[in-house]
């Protein structure tokens, strides 16, 4: 076909009806040349100017030249020279007089410049470091689609005639086509990375950074970590490196900016408010009078009348730190909502064309191809948007969780008292997870309403104005489901709340375990736990009818919404006929429509969450947690530094939160530059407040403090990391072996380190576990001592070790000839025996200094501390001249004088003390170390001995660790773990469940055949008659659908899965109160509160969920093949082969994304571990000033976790494409096969067959990816059931064998031949004991550290089994009988005196056995009436989280009270006056003479002089015993207890 050389007309009707009707359509040759050829290029001229500028942004660094990158040049040039030949031929015939119009310069000219402007964005790309360009693969793309027209008419021109009329545009233009095609190819492929970037250093870094662009849109990337996972069971170090935009390093630092900007902005808003009004012009005459200034009062009266200052608001700076990212994501989504209406018009057509008899078939091909096409290309940008969103919600959650830790680490004391450490790991943990939960539904706030218009107006030009009927119900159906959201929010709220008392029980009993077992308390705790979890069940389950309420309304919506439109539509006007074309194009936009509202109420329920955690990250994390340095003494150094003291402090005033009353007043102090100063006074004085006060750690009310120089800390609990030993005494200093070998000795651990399994290098446990008492403070002082500050603050650091330790430690350490002289040292101290030896001393009485001078000056005085001496110093107090010449003598010891006594710990196996169990072991050996012949300067600290064997790890063992990794289950989850859940929600139930799920899928099918016969009812002119039948039986299938889903939630959600939720919990909670103490010891806290926590929410609220939708989309996915097979049997060839691709992408993706989730949660739980651990050392870490190693640490710890996740949103991206594609098959096909039936098929069928095959890609999708988070959801119960199965101890009680009730009546307790060991393959901790001990006995047990003391009164309690011989207890077998009737009959005060927040009533007694009387009478032997009488509360005196309001020694005092209260025959008291005075020392001792009269005491003594009054002391040595007689025999004996008792001046 020619054209007339100059065509007038564009488009005359002919030639529409040509390019139509026919069996071979074409294009008129003027719509090719200029609609088709114009645009591609009008595209790349729009899309230029704004990429140019995006990667002038963004340079990467520039591409060498490839041989890729000269193909394409060379490629583009020959392109612009095929054009303008064109061009030039074009003018050449202009001057042959062959005059063309003007089409034929424009668009060789308009290509030409095009292709030049492509060959510059080549290059400009390969400037700016771009490997693959989405932009020019678009351009390209198009120029193909488009050339492809004129392609085909080309050919079929020239079939027509018999010679080719314009030769050189014939040859130009398939040398144009040929070139575009090469383009096209190869711009799939890739250029080499940038030079000079940083990627190379990266051993294993994430593949999109150098991924193409189809291997970006399409997430192919990622195949190799699906296959790879696929073959086996992904590990962390698979895992890609994050990108570094998204790691912590370059997230947090971001947010935080912004924030502080936020803070600027208040800030200056403030203070421009208060400016105005200071600023009030003085009246005249009265500025020269005193007073005419406003006084502060007025000011402040003014202030408070001022509107509020503009708070910072932390959403704003999430909002600028993230937002521009996100808004790329909300692009795509607008793109994505476009689309989506493009199907429905397509499927319309395709509907008329079925009806149109003489139609050309190419029309169908051309429908379905299009169909298929929309719905890939809507694929394509959704995953974009997602995986935009996504990112940001990732960056949001590191950010968050980076900020709450920074600030964490500068908590004020009063922001600490009000939020426990379990609150604010809740809020790192589930609130950062709402916002990055929150951030992909976020576009859906506006999307929703658009999508809803759209469908809206759509659906009025295929029904008219009857769609107002459907818009009413939805409008009815809003409040319903708002009024149910509110509700939820409200049980959600309450929900949390009753989780967050659960948790935080849960970890008081998880650290007070040992006192639980110890007094048998733990069913008394079991019922609290359990009475809260009902609580929280019942909200739980009125959460659950609600859902299944909303869950009808949104499912039975868009059915509903049909039903009165088309019924409404139908009897509205007698010719309104419901015909194929309007039932399912109609029923296709409602299918739409189903989306953005059922989001809606979802994307508003989860803003809502986000709402309810802002109040608790906003104020705890942001606003309270305001920079500690109010008080501070840290920054204002300079304010005030007088030039003679290296401490001072002037008129301080104290206290712990700006509303409490002061705990320390006028303090004045000044300690000169290297003097050791000691703190005294009783306990609760104030002694640690002061300390707390000199750190900066309370919030100072009036005065001026000062410390001049860097500052060590040893606080009165040691803090100690779960690291290596090293690790703890080096924090974050360089390692030199010299000074590490002199501080171990100086602090007495060398001896320590050789029971170690592996010496300095041995892992410890959470909280320092596997240590002693004593080892724990003595590392904590070798930290101190290895940080060579200037001043030192000391809080009782000698309470916790034996006597002679604590006098080698004074000695070599704090005393005037130890390490430290010379430095300003600060030490608080009960030890009587060291005072004379120190420059100053300070008494404290009630918060202020009542005296202050040096020992001399104090007994001279005769006040209250010599009143104190004289009293307590049971030995004379030892002249000043002698204690010197002691030292001297120490000095030179000979060797084996000196194994003796410092602290030795004998080379029993492992460990000390009962807790602490394995030890955990990285056995790294570490290099050369330095020369061992080095010697010291400091001969008075390393004697060579020492030296020689300096290097202990060269021969260490590997050592099983302690703390086990926590087990990520790898490979399939075991069927039997569904069938576990099964078992628990009832089996039966669940088969009745799966059928109810199919009876509702089969009306919902049923409904929709009864449609597709309505329609047809149009074609046979049988309306009329039969319409309300038609609208009856369609309302009656519809309703039926609904009330069986009611049903089914009803039944599945409320009351069979919140009953299985009910029972795992119960079981676990039981599995873990009777595990054994070793169970504790190797379980880091913080795992088992995982499991009580995340797990058990995943059991409740997840998993119903996840089963729920899964049940649906299956049974939805089942129906649309059963139809579309149905009408086609055809379609049964195309689906065998999907399936199997679907199954198949199916398990790979499962198989990794399983893994990947796990990896996830293994990672996640460090996290938390080690920010609750920095809570509990703030201030230590402060001190140290060690807070950015510690961010450090957190930020890697979160970038870990990040790691495993990443990969994991991508997983779904690729998933999503992958399933999708699977889908737009399944469009394709059952068109193309409509298409191909068309004569056999009517209307209403191809309809249903189609408009159904267009929801399948819905359903697929969210099927696998049910399947999957059901997979990696169900592992909760595995790992709930996990600790419900654990190794249990003995029965609780054994009903055949329970003592009388008044046993034991005498109290004799007898040892027969007995051991014991901590574990399996461990060496004896007790060899072969045998004493027996008559009722009424008083025995003292002494020995060194890790004689086995405390192990001997842990085998009385069986909390250790034995491991040969028994324990007999008047007459009664102690291994026979149930451990709680065993241990409710011995009364212990443990070591660490532990306390449960709640009342101290509960405290005293959890089982409320006595009468307030008893409790008064205990609390009055104990010494602690006063202190309760005092307080308002009296015995309903609140107790805070591990008592924390109490002293260290009231906490004992407590302790003694319980004891009093229970009052057995037999008492055992560990070490139970270590951190006490002596005055309440004494009377401890007292009470315990006189209330314990006719009871047996066993005493393990630190102090020997509260033993010299017993009938016998047991000396234990490497678990046997070495002497037992009266003490007075022993020291005749001159054996080991002489020496211990002259080493603590009880002896000559």
């Amino acid at each position: 076909m020619m054209l007339n050389p100059a065509p007038k007309l564009w488009f005359s009707p002919l030639h529409w009806k040509f390019t139509l009707h026919t069996d071979s359509p074409d294009l008129p040759e003027c719509f090719q040349l200029s609609v088709l050829s114009w645009l591609p290029c009008v595209y790349l001229w729009f899309a230029c100017p704004p990429y140019i500028f995006y990667l002038q942004r963004n340079n990467k660094g520039y591409i060498m030249m490839s041989i890729l990158n000269r193909v394409k040049t060379v490629f583009g040039l020959v392109l612009w020279i095929v054009c303008w030949t064109d061009l030039f031929g074009t003018f050449h015939e202009l001057q042959q007089g062959d005059t063309k119009p003007p089409i034929y310069f424009v668009t060789p000219l308009v290509v030409g410049m095009t292709m030049l402007l492509a060959l510059f964005l080549i290059q400009f790309e390969r400037l700016s470091g771009v490997q693959s360009s989405g932009i020019l693969f678009i351009f390209w793309f198009l120029s193909v689609l488009c050339a492809i027209v004129p392609f085909r008419s080309k050919i079929l021109q020239a079939k027509y005639q018999s010679e080719i009329s314009d030769k050189l545009r014939f040859t130009t233009f398939y040398f144009y086509f040929s070139l575009i095609v090469a383009e096209l190819i190869l711009s799939c492929f890739n250029e080499k990375p940038p030079l000079f970037s940083n990627i190379d250093t990266d051993p294993n870094p994430c593949p999109q950074s150098t991924a193409g662009f189809l291997s970006t849109m399409t997430f192919w990337w990622f195949t190799s970590m699906a296959i790879k996972g696929y073959k086996n069971p992904l590990e962390a170090k698979d895992l890609w490196s994050l990108n570094k935009r998204d790691s912590s390093e370059v997230v947090v630092p971001k947010l935080l900016r912004e924030w502080e900007v936020e803070q600027a902005k208040a800030h200056s808003a403030e203070d421009q408010s208060t400016q105005a009004l200071y600023s009030k012009p003085l009246p005249e005459g009265e500025s020269n009078h005193v007073g005419g200034e406003s006084s502060p009062e007025e000011v402040e009266v003014l202030l408070s009348k001022t509107k509020d200052p503009k708070k910072p608001s932390f959403l704003r700076s999430l909002i600028k730190a993230f937002g521009p990212y996100f808004l790329i994501g909300s692009a795509f989504k607008l793109l994505q909502d476009l689309i989506t209406f493009v199907n429905p018009q397509l499927l319309k057509l395709l509907i008329s064309f079925t009806k149109q008899k003489g139609a050309p078939t190419w029309w169908g091909y051309t429908l379905a191809f299009l169909m298929f096409f929309a719905a890939f290309l809507q694929t394509l940008i959704l995953h974009q948007h997602f995986q935009y969103c996504f990112v940001t919600g990732m960056r949001l959650r590191t950010s968050i969780i980076g900020a709450i830790y920074r600030k964490s680490l500068i908590i004020t004391n009063a922001a600490k008292r009000t939020s426990t450490v379990g609150e604010i790991v809740n809020l790192m943990s589930v609130d950062a997870q709402r916002f990055m939960d929150l951030t992909t539904f976020l576009n859906m706030l506006w999307s929703a309403p658009l999508q809803i218009i759209l469908a809206l107006y759509f659906l009025w030009q295929n029904l008219g104005p009857s769609v107002l009927a459907g818009v009413a119900v939805m409008i009815l159906l809003i409040p319903l489901n708002a009024a149910i959201a509110v509700k939820t929010r409200v049980y959600q709220v309450e929900q949390m709340q009753y989780k967050d008392a659960r948790i935080k029980l849960m970890n008081e009993i998880l650290n007070g375990i040992k006192v639980l077992k110890l007094y048998a308390w733990e069913s008394s705790f079991k019922d609290k736990v359990l009475e809260i979890r009902q609580k929280e069940l019942n909200v739980l389950r009125k959460t659950a009818y609600l859902g299944a309420l909303s869950t009808m309304a949104w499912t039975s919506a868009p059915f509903l919404v049909a039903l009165t439109t088309f019924a409404v539509y139908v009897t509205v006007d007698k010719n309104n006929i419901l015909d194929a074309e309007k039932a399912f194009v109609s029923l296709s936009l409602f299918n739409i429509l189903r989306f953005p509202l059922n989001m809606l109420p979802q994307v508003i329920s989860s803003i809502i969450q986000v709402v309810i955690a802002f109040p608790s990250v906003t104020p705890s994390v942001f606003a309270s947690l305001v920079m500690l340095c109010h008080g501070s003494c840290f920054c204002n150094c300079n304010a005030f530094s007088p030039s003679d003291g290296s401490v001072t402090v002037v008129n301080g005033k104290f206290t712990w939160a700006k509303q409490h009353p002061s705990t320390l007043h006028n303090i004045n102090l000044m300690v000169p530059q290297g003097s050791l100063l000691a703190v005294v006074g009783h306990v609760g004085c104030g002694k640690s407040s002061l300390v707390s006060a000199l750190l900066g750690e309370m919030e100072k009310m009036e005065g001026d403090i000062s410390i001049r120089g860097s500052v060590a800390y040893v606080p009165q609990q040691a803090w100690i990391q779960n690291a290596t030993l090293r690790d703890n005494i080096l924090f974050g200093k360089a390692y030199n072996e010299q000074k590490y070998r002199c501080c171990l000795e100086a602090c007495a651990l060398t001896q320590d380190l050789e029971v170690l399994p592996g010496g300095d290098l041995t892992e410890i446990g959470e909280k320092g576990i596997n240590l002693s008492g004593g080892q724990r403070q003595r590392v904590s002082l070798a930290r101190a001592l290895y940080h060579e500050a200037d001043v030192y603050l000391l809080d009782d650091p000698l309470s916790a070790v034996d006597a002679h330790v604590a006098k080698h430690i004074f000695d070599h350490v704090i005393g005037p000839e130890g390490a430290l002289q010379g430095k300003t040292r600060i030490l608080v101290t009960h030890g009587i025996s060291f005072l004379p030896q120190v420059d100053n001393i300070v008494v404290m009485v009630e918060g202020r200094v009542s005296e202050m001078g040096s020992y001399q000056e104090l007994l001279k005085q005769n006040g209250a501390f010599a009143e104190f001496l004289r009293n307590y110093s049971l030995e004379d107090i030892i002249e000043e001249d002698e204690a010197t010449e002691a030292l001297i003598d120490e000095e030179d010891f000979p060797d084996d004088a000196l194994s003796n006594h410092t602290d030795m710990v004998d080379n029993e196996p492992v460990v000390n003390e009962a807790k602490r169990q394995f030890i955990r072991q990285i056995s790294i050996i570490s290099g050369d170390l330095e020369n061992p012949k080095s010697r010291s300067v400091r001969k008075r600290l390393c004697s060579e001995r020492k030296h020689a064997e300096s290097d202990p790890e060269k021969k260490l063992p590997k050592v099983d660790k302690l703390i086990q990794a926590e087990t990520a289950e790898t490979g399939r989850v075991k069927s039997k773990v569904f069938w576990e859940y099964a078992k628990a929600v009832g089996p039966l139930l669940s088969l009745v469940i799966c059928f109810l799920y199919g009876c509702q899928s089969a009306a919902a099918i049923g409904a929709n055949v009864w449609l597709s016969q309505w329609t047809n009812d149009a074609a046979q002119n049988v309306t009329q008659e039969n319409v309300s039948m038609r609208v009856g039986v369609y309302a009656a299938l519809g309703f039926a659908q609904g009330v069986l889903l009611l049903a089914n939630c009803l039944l599945s959600k409320a009351y069979s899965m919140l009953r299985a939720a009910k029972l795992m919990h119960l079981y676990m909670l039981q599995g873990v109160l009777r595990a054994p103490q070793g169970f504790f010891e190797s379980t880091p806290t913080g795992r088992v509160l995982n499991r009580f926590s995340k797990d058990v929410d995943i059991i409740d609220s997840h998993i119903p969920d996840n089963i729920d939708i899964w049940m649906r989309t299956f049974w939805h996915t089942v129906n649309v093949l059963i139809v579309c097979s149905a009408l086609t049997p055809l379609f049964l060839l195309v689906v065998v082969p999907l399936m199997v691709f679907y199954w198949w992408v199916q398990r790979f993706y499962v198989a990794t994304s399983r893994q990947l989730k796990r990896l996830e949660s293994v990672s996640r739980s460090p996290i938390y571990s080690h920010f609750s651990e920095t809570v509990t050392g703030s201030s230590v870490i402060r001190a140290y000033g060690r807070h950015n190693a510690f961010v450090l640490m957190s930020d890697m710890k979160v970038d870990e976790n990040q790691k495993s996740y990443y990969p994991g949103i991508v997983s779904n991206r690729w998933l999503g494409v992958r399933i999708e594609f699977i889908g737009n098959c399944i469009v394709l096909f059952a068109a193309l096969f409509a298409v191909i039936g068309k004569d056999k098929l009517n209307p209403g069928l191809v309809g249903l067959s189609v408009s159904y095959a267009l929801l399948v890609t819905m359903s697929l999708n969210w099927m696998v990816r049910m399947t999957s988070d059901l997979e990696s959801n169900i592992v909760a119960v595995e790992r709930v059931k996990e600790y419900s199965e654990t190794k249990t101890e003995a029965p609780w009680e054994v009903e055949d064998k329970k003592p009388s009730s008044d046993w034991p009546s005498q109290g004799n307790v007898e040892f027969r031949d007995y051991s014991v060991r901590y574990r399996e393959g461990l060496e004896l901790v007790l060899k072969n004991l045998t004493l027996s001990v008559k009722g009424g006995e008083k025995i003292g047990i002494v020995g060194r550290t890790g004689a086995g003391k405390s192990s001997m009164t842990l085998c009385l309690f069986r909390l250790l089994e034995a491991a040969g011989g028994e324990i007999t207890i008047d007459g009664v077998k102690i291994s026979e009988i149930g451990l709680h009737d065993l241990r409710s009959k011995l009364t212990i005060i443990p070591q660490e005196p532990v306390l449960f927040s709640g009342s101290l009533r509960m405290n005293l007694d959890p089982f409320e056995k006595y009468s307030d009387g008893e409790v008064w009478k205990a609390l009055e032997l104990s010494h602690l009436n006063k202190f309760v009488s005092n307080q308002p509360a009296k015995l309903e005196l609140e107790c805070s989280e591990g008592g924390e309001n109490l002293s260290v020694g009231q906490r004992q005092l407590v302790c003694l009270a319980r004891a009093l209260l229970r009052k057995t025959r037999i008492l055992i008291l560990d070490e139970a006056t270590a951190a006490i005075d002596l005055e309440t020392d004494d009377l401890i001792q007292s009470t315990i003479r006189t209330q314990f009269e006719d009871c047996t005491v066993f005493t393990i003594a630190h102090r020997l002089n509260t033993i010299m009054d017993y009938t016998r002391v047991l000396v234990l040595d490497k678990g046997q015993i070495a002497e037992f007689d009266t003490p007075t025999n022993l020291l005749f004996q001159r054996g080991i207890f002489y020496g211990m008792a002259k080493d603590a001046g009880l002896a000559q």
